[in-house]
């Protein structure tokens, strides 16, 4: 049976077939809606039903039984149970409609056991706008993409990137090695919608793993001198001391950020370690206990931003408050780098 959906925002409506989430009804007849991830992960398509029933095929990642229980919904896996009033997100800060470029490496630099420090210049980029915390699309011209999170701040020549070297990958074991300065490739951008609220007012508590850094960087960079930037909490978490690649540049974050504090955490640290150890989302929930004033942005590993979620959840944060950036999601169901 089909549901009619109406949009209380914006009074738009649409109709929902049988087995049909609402988000890609939406999409099927060009409702804007937003949405990233499409697979339940990253909370980016949250909705509040004001009137109306959902169900789920399986439960999604990033709602919680409270976020249920206060009315919110995923449009991208909610399936209408009858007619449905929906309330939508706050709209974000306008960008650039994603565009195809055909870049100039500009250097290629190993900062890590593992990972590439990539800049590319952008000729004709001069008037794009991405929010930093976007990512971008590597074409390879056999019909494949790869994807990676922007690690610096909008300047309308160069893009930086952290890529994650993986055994075997298409492009990080096949290309990248043979790429230097001068060589081209073709970029799509900007995408996602992992990016600052500032609007929320609220300290800011930066939870990332890995390379899952790189998005976060380019938002904590955007803050920098800032007199309106909001106390910053950032726990970074790696496996050993040497695969904190980035950990003397960001100390120095410090002078440039308000009430900057900044935690490296190790899961398998060396003896000679001195710092925190464990899990970075149990570590940053034993230091600031309660999360109920805090605006939340995780990036990395799909296992660390469930259990983090949880675990904030629990301690009082509010999941509207909680970002997490999709991309991480999508390479896990699917092999990428």
């Amino acid at each position: 049976m089909d549901h009619v959906v109406r949009v209380l925002e914006t009074e738009d409506q649409f109709t929902v077939a049988s087995e049909e989430s609402v988000l890609m009804a939406a999409i099927r007849q060009g409702v804007q809606l937003l949405h990233d991830c499409t697979e339940g992960g990253c909370g980016t398509c949250r909705i509040r039903l004001m009137e109306g029933c959902v169900r789920y095929e399986e439960y999604p990642l990033a709602l919680s039984p409270e976020d249920e229980e206060e009315g919110f919904a995923l449009a991208c896996q909610a399936r209408p149970e009858s007619d449905l009033l929906i309330s939508t997100e706050r709209p974000m800060e306008p960008c650039s409609a994603p565009e195809r470029y055909t870049a100039t490496i500009q250097s290629v630099r190993n900062v890590g056991r593992d990972v590439v420090h990539l800049t590319l210049a952008l000729p004709g980029a001069e008037q794009l706008v991405y929010r930093p915390g976007q990512y971008l699309n590597v074409l390879l011209g056999d019909g494949n993409k790869r994807s990676f999170s922007m690690a610096s701040v909008p300047n309308g020549k160069t893009v930086d990137l952290h890529i994650r070297r993986v055994r075997d990958g298409h492009f990080t074991a096949g290309q990248l090695p043979r790429l230097g300065p001068g060589d081209r490739l073709d970029v799509e951008l900007p995408h996602g919608l992992f990016c600052c609220r500032k609007e929320d007012f609220r300290p800011l508590l930066m939870v990332a793993t890995g390379t899952g850094l790189a998005p976060i960087k380019s938002i904590l960079e955007s803050l920098m001198d800032d007199p309106d930037c909001p106390p910053v909490s950032l726990y970074w978490g790696m496996r050993t001391e040497d695969d904190l690649y980035l950990h003397d540049e960001i100390q120095s974050w410090a002078e440039r950020l308000c009430d900057f504090q900044y935690v490296p955490v190790l899961s398998r640290p060396g003896p000679g370690w001195q710092g925190r150890q464990g899990y970075v989302q149990e570590v940053a929930a034993e230091d600031i206990g309660d999360f109920s004033e805090h605006a939340i942005y995780m990036c990395g590993s799909p296992k660390m931003i469930s259990s983090a979620r949880k675990l904030f959840v629990e301690n009082g944060a509010n999941p509207g408050f909680i970002y997490a950036d999709a991309f991480n999601f999508q390479h896990t169901l699917v092999p990428a780098e």
